[in-house]
């Protein structure tokens, strides 16, 4: 069994230095601020730019759905940058939770399919919801 390589690679690096760049200019301290005082869920601009410009809505997703094909690890190099900037985008919901939830299902199943592709693009944001009763010390 090998060891994981903890290390990372050239292109890891790569995307959390474009993630950094867009948020230094797009996110700095007063935005985040401004933002969460304004009552909006996200910052609609910024998650354009983060999810369908830059690409990152889309990382999990695989290349057949719309989506760049990558792994946990390029998510969470994604997630890593947007935690040191605060930034106001829902990506942890959309382009890794409910896309995660939706592909543990029938990816063949064209309304999956179609529910990824519009995720992955960018063009919806998605949150994954649970009934209550499935929470820990719920009355079953």
């Amino acid at each position: 069994m090998s060891t994981p390589d903890l290390l990372y690679s050239e292109a890891e690096d790569d995307l959390r230095a474009a993630v950094r760049s867009l948020l230094t200019d797009r996110c700095p301290p007063a935005a985040v601020l401004s933002e969460a005082e304004s009552g909006r869920a996200h910052d609609i601009a910024l998650w354009r730019a983060l999810g369908t410009e830059m690409g990152t809505a889309g990382l999990l997703v695989p290349d057949k759905l719309g989506g760049q094909g990558a792994t946990a690890r390029e998510a969470a190099v994604v997630m890593e940058e947007l935690g040191r900037a605060v930034a106001p985008v829902p990506y942890l919901t959309s382009a890794v939770l409910a896309a995660g939830a939706l592909l543990g299902c029938d990816t063949d199943q064209e309304a999956v399919a179609r529910l990824l592709g519009a995720l992955a693009e960018g063009r919806s944001v998605g949150a994954l919801a649970v009934p209550l009763s499935t929470a820990a010390g719920a009355p079953g």
